[in-house]
């Protein structure tokens, strides 16, 4: 049973301090607030945290659909008791959602790829994507763009070229879930006993992938509104799905919105073209605003390099930098010295420019 889930040698060796303890290993397929559906070698059990564990685990560290778990289980019985979570690898997480969010959470552990999806409309967004793409190379999952609803689209072709100018050696599948266009070339990237997981805006058309995949509704869907742009939410939790070919496939909601979180490296892999030219301006510490030999601004100039691409980098470098100044507190505190010289400096000026008047 585990071995049709992913289970390996190296996790049988990771888990062999909790074997002599009496402990199971097992999978979380379900995580839906409290609550966790896992599968074990004997079977499927709903589970709850055990009591120290929940107390003494660290952020980010509460199971989510995709980990391995050490449970306790009694012969015969249907529930159990996680006591502890495995390491993790492919871990695709975010900054939580929310006005002052700063914690971290994690959306989906142990996938090997990571589908992007976005809906072919007017909803599709390629500063959105770019994110998406930052977080997953992130994660250390392959990531593959999914474009749905080609069906709905009068220009595929031409959607999917602008989603590859930014996908910076990303795969990119425009599929139908009515017509079947484009699913067997994404089915083929499911390798068994390999996880991916769908990531994407709330009726992007995830819940209709699984179950194309499946060949079942074993998902609830809805149809789009009634402008034909926006999705409607349906997935409320997150859940493990073992498909027929033996790849498997977890679910995620739709989310609002993707804050990044300690995703420098993403950013990176996923603005590779960007970081590239800056190695190329001639000033090691170039800010790119006009500065002589700047291979930057020289590429925007001639069109190499698109505008709405080279903000989109400035924000989530802002971003990050942001985000990082706001968990540790020596770097608050030097960024609060620089912008009180930037004002003494500003005022100085001022004061010597109204001298000379």
């Amino acid at each position: 049973m585990l071995e049709r889930y992913g289970w390996s040698d190296t996790l049988r060796h990771q888990f062999a301090a909790h074997a002599a303890e009496g402990l199971v290993p097992a999978r979380v397929l379900v995580q839906q607030r409290g609550h966790y559906e896992i599968v074990a070698e004997a079977g499927e059990l709903s589970a709850t945290l055990a009591g120290k564990f929940a107390r003494e685990a660290e952020e980010g560290g509460y199971p989510v659909a995709g980990d391995w778990v050490a449970a306790a289980a009694r012969a015969g019985e249907s529930a159990a008791i996680i006591r502890d979570v495995l390491p993790r690898k492919g871990v695709f997480k975010r900054r939580a959602a929310g006005p002052g969010a700063a914690r971290m959470q994690v959306v989906a552990a142990n996938v090997d790829v990571a589908l992007l999806v976005a809906s072919l409309n007017g909803d599709l967004n390629l500063r959105r994507i770019e994110r998406y793409l930052a977080a997953a190379h992130e994660s250390g999952a392959d990531p593959v763009i999914v474009l749905t609803k080609a069906d709905m689209c009068d220009d595929v072709l031409g959607r999917k070229a602008e989603v590859e100018s930014v996908a910076f050696g990303a795969a990119v599948h425009a599929v139908s879930a009515v017509s079947g266009e484009g699913l067997d070339a994404l089915k083929a990237r499911l390798l068994p006993g390999n996880t991916a997981v769908l990531v994407g805006s709330s009726g992007a058309g995830k819940s209709t992938l699984v179950n194309a995949f499946a060949g079942e509704a074993l998902m609830q869907t809805r149809d789009i509104s009634v402008d034909g742009q926006r999705g409607r939410h349906t997935t409320t939790h997150r859940e493990l799905v073992l498909l027929p070919g033996g790849a498997l496939i977890l679910d995620t909601p739709g989310m609002r919105e993707l804050g990044l979180w300690d995703a420098g490296a993403g950013v990176t892999a996923a603005f590779g073209d960007v970081e590239e030219l800056m190695t190329q301006c001639r000033f090691n510490d170039c800010r790119h605003r006009g500065e002589p030999g700047c291979a930057v601004r020289a590429a925007l100039e001639v069109g190499t390099l698109e505008a709405e691409r080279w903000e989109a980098y400035v924000k989530l470098q802002r971003e990050l930098a942001f985000e990082k100044r706001k968990d540790d507190p020596r770097l608050r505190a030097e960024t609060r010295k620089v912008w009180i010289r930037r004002h003494k400096d500003y005022r100085a000026k001022k004061k010597f420019e109204e001298g000379d008047e």
